[in-house]
């Protein structure tokens, strides 16, 4: 338990890690090349480490250097037999992706996790793998992990993919792509949530001189035959954890920022200090870096489907405006690392604030947020989100600190330091 006491932090520009979505592609991109890759800013954390242990499984070498890159030997697209089962924890962007990758194999992977990402699901990623010639099975008829994969001959062509519950189905299929012999068309039954996320994809293979692109708005095609290229990467900042301290400038009044933002970056939830600007906040934009300073905060009526991960910080931040904010299509928030629609409203209850959630939305009045015991259901971003409240509320108490570690491990010697 970590317990918070209020303060009014000085303005300040923060340094925050590489980011975990880019991490976990350019790890994957990097194993799936033949020669040696060198990736810069790589994110060292709990879920990131999955991944790399993964890839490490199926026969990639990775090696950290003193001077903060990660150096990868990738198996060309091969990967190694690998009889044991492969603990993915609760990282569902390690299992999603990797459930794919295991599909370039010709020996079976099972991939596993804890409670929690046993009863994730998997059932339509797994339902696409079928057709293009990779036995893809679960114990369960919901699919959820363990699950076992293992390819066959790698004919590729086309299949149907229900992208509704997680964008990661579409990016870990299109990931293999390039090495299907008549390349991979995926129909998708309907528009994708977190959009944004395979943007992120596609632009991570290109750097990686792979092609894939979006035909139109539910078909995308990756050609056949693409080697991925070994090269010198580096990853930007992550734009989920900088929302934090974007969020704590909104509540505290003070211009707080984060470094060596891209103003052209991809990430989804750069959108967040647009969504921070409606509510009455400034945006500076200098050196780099961007800050966000509040002012009279206020209600806003905002869809979050491309910008999931910013719904616990944007709902915090509610709670200290006037009026309703309503945050919508966000069903798919309750397939996270907890139920996250369930997690915010219940604990800023907790709070004395009055919120509301249906399936896919929730809604937060906002008043005198007083402190509580927060449960963070072992979710990184529940913790993250609720500790923003603390710069103001006295008697935050935040159950389980070290879940954070799941994307930011520093995040408290940052927080701490504002």
């Amino acid at each position: 338990m970590k317990h918070l006491y209020p303060k009014q932090p000085l303005s300040r520009i923060v340094t925050v890690p590489g980011s975990k979505s880019i991490s976990h592609r350019m790890l994957i991109c990097a194993a799936l090349c033949s020669g040696i890759s060198n990736i810069r800013n790589l994110l060292d954390s709990q879920d990131v480490g999955l991944t790399r242990h993964a890839l490490s499984c199926m026969g990639a070498t990775i090696d950290n250097t003193p001077d903060n890159t990660v150096t990868v030997t990738g198996f060309g697209g091969y990967p190694k037999p690998f009889p044991d089962p492969i603990d993915l924890g609760n990282s569902g962007t390690s299992m999603r992706l990797l459930a794919a990758i295991a599909g370039l194999g010709t020996t079976a992977y099972t991939l596993t996790g804890d409670a929690r990402m046993c009863a994730r699901p998997m059932k339509e990623l797994l339902d696409a793998l079928s057709p293009i010639g990779i036995t893809a099975f679960s114990k369960t008829s919901e699919g959820f992990p363990p699950v076992t994969i293992q390819g066959k001959h790698r004919r590729g062509g086309k299949t149907r993919l229900d992208c509704s519950k997680s964008s990661q189905y579409l990016s870990a299929l299109m990931m293999i792509g390039p090495f299907m012999t008549h390349g991979l068309t995926i129909d998708l039954t309907g528009p994708p949530v977190s959009s944004p996320y395979i943007d992120l994809t596609l632009d991570v293979m290109k750097q990686f001189q792979v092609t894939a692109r979006q035909i139109d708005a539910t078909t995308y095609q990756v050609p056949g035959g693409q080697p991925y290229m070994p090269g010198d990467y580096v990853v930007e900042p992550d734009l989920s954890n900088a929302g934090y301290f974007w969020a704590a400038g909104a509540i505290t009044g003070q211009r707080i920022g984060v470094a060596h933002i891209q103003a052209d970056s991809l990430q989804g939830d750069f959108k967040q200090i647009r969504i921070l600007e409606k509510m009455g906040c400034d945006l500076f934009f200098e050196d780099g870096a961007v800050a966000v300073q509040g002012r009279d905060l206020h209600a806003v009526d905002v869809d979050m489907s491309d910008t999931p991960d910013a719904v616990p910080a944007i709902a915090v931040v509610a709670a200290f405006a006037k009026g309703t904010t309503r945050i919508r299509n966000i069903r798919h928030l309750r397939e996270k690392e907890c139920d996250r629609i369930d997690a915010v409203t219940s604990q800023l209850k907790k709070m004395g604030i009055h919120t509301e959630q249906g399936d896919d939305w929730l809604s937060v009045t906002g008043g005198t947020p007083a402190g509580a015991f927060i449960h963070t259901f072992n979710d990184h971003r529940i913790a993250m989100a609720f500790a923003v409240a603390g710069l103001k509320v006295p008697d935050m108490q935040i159950e389980n600190p070290a879940c954070v570690g799941k994307s930011f491990p520093g995040f408290w010697d940052v927080y701490d330091a504002l």
